[in-house]
């Protein structure tokens, strides 16, 4: 499986999902750094995303919308803070309304996602989510955030499978 390790910890506002992939360090940045590669496990399985804009630069943002199994769609937007290519992606992540407005009452989360080379070309990647209080973190669990994580890291291993000439 691939991921490895979630972990929740009320006490420092956080949520941490650790997964490892047969690839390198600069072939799992691909799968950030590319919006269309990104889309493909962005998400649960029966929540596609699309991204509808992707400036992948520091003070870049993206925004993109996960399409439902009836077709609602749950909107997105992050703000990069930090990129440090292949090694630290860091961004605030938030909802959005239809207007692509920031949806207040939900709060924002910052995310920190590190890749480290582990057993001669293997990668683990570690996305470590804070939230800005013990009830959005809660809220955002209850919404069942650990368990489309863990859907979506685990569509992954194919996309990284692919031959270059696959990939979107």
């Amino acid at each position: 499986m691939t991921v490895i390790n979630s972990h929740r910890d009320p006490e420092a506002l956080s949520f941490t999902i650790v997964a490892e992939f047969e690839a390198s360090v600069e072939r799992v940045w691909q799968i950030w750094e590319d919006p269309r590669q990104l889309e493909r496990w962005w998400g649960p399985p029966t929540w596609p995303a699309t991204f509808e804009e992707h400036d992948f630069v520091p003070g870049g943002a993206a925004r993109y919308y996960m399409t439902g199994p009836d077709g609602e769609k749950a909107r997105g937007w992050w703000k990069f803070t930090s990129i440090q290519a292949p090694e630290r992606l860091e961004f605030d992540d938030g909802f959005a309304d239809e207007n692509w407005a920031p949806v207040t009452d939900m709060g924002t989360t910052h995310a920190v996602v590190t890749f480290e080379n582990v057993d001669d070309g293997r990668t683990r990647m570690t996305t470590v989510s804070s939230f800005e209080s013990v009830e959005q973190l809660e809220q955002m669990l209850a919404m069942g955030m650990e368990e489309g994580m863990i859907g979506a890291m685990g569509q992954i291993d194919g996309i990284l499978a692919e031959a270059p000439d696959v990939w979107p």
